[in-house]
C-alpha cells in the first residue's frame, strides 16, 4: 500500500498522523477484503482550504470535516471483481489500484472530537475509515446506506481498538 501523505497549515494534530492513517487504511482494506495493493492520497488541511474545495466540488459553501474523491465508479460497493477489466484504475508503474483522495480538516478533527466527547485520535481515525468506505463505493444518502456505513466504520475502529 502506498500512502501519499501531505499536510498544510500551521496547526498540527498531536498524533502520529501518517502512521495512524496507514493503520486505519490497511484495516479498512482488510475489512473489505480488497485483493489489491492500493494507492491513496491523504491531505490534511485547514477549514478555509476545505471550504474552498467543498464549494468547488460540491457547491456547498462551508467547511466540512472530510472530503472523499473516489477514482473508481463501483458497480456494487465493496465489490472489486470487475476491476480486472478496468485497467485505467491501476497505476501504470506500480500496478497499485488507485483508490482516490481523502482531504481532512484538522480544525474539524479537533472541534468534533470535543463536540462528540472522544479523543482526537478517534475522530481522525473515524474520518479516515469513513472516507475509505466512500473510496470503496459506499454512500450514506439513504437510511439503509447510512446504517451499513455506520456499522462498517464501527467494526473497523473496534478491530483497531480505537473506541469512543
Amino acid at each position: 500500500m502506498t500512502l501519499f501523505f501531505e499536510e498544510e497549515g500551521e496547526l498540527r494534530l498531536d498524533l502520529p498522523c501518517e502512521e495512524l492513517a496507514t493503520k486505519v487504511i490497511e484495516a479498512a482494506l482488510d475489512y473489505e477484503d480488497c485483493p489489491y495493493e492500493v494507492e491513496v492520497n491523504l491531505l490534511l488541511t485547514m477549514n478555509d482550504e476545505i471550504q474552498e474545495m467543498n464549494q468547488n466540488f460540491r457547491q456547498i459553501d462551508r467547511a466540512t470535516d472530510v472530503l472523499s474523491f473516489p477514482m473508481i465508479d463501483y458497480e456494487e460497493a465493496g465489490n472489486f471483481d470487475f476491476l480486472e477489466d478496468v485497467m485505467d484504475v491501476f497505476h501504470p508503474e506500480s500496478g497499485e489500484l488507485m483508490l482516490g483522495d481523502i482531504v481532512i480538516s484538522k480544525e474539524k478533527v479537533i472541534s468534533q472530537a470535543e463536540e462528540y466527547g472522544h479523543s482526537v485520535e478517534r475522530e481522525y481515525a473515524f474520518l479516515i475509515a469513513h472516507s475509505m468506505l466512500h473510496l470503496f463505493g459506499y454512500d450514506h444518502m439513504e437510511d439503509d446506506e447510512r446504517i451499513v456505513m455506520e456499522a462498517k466504520q464501527k467494526e473497523i475502529l473496534e478491530q483497531l481498538q480505537i473506541l469512543r
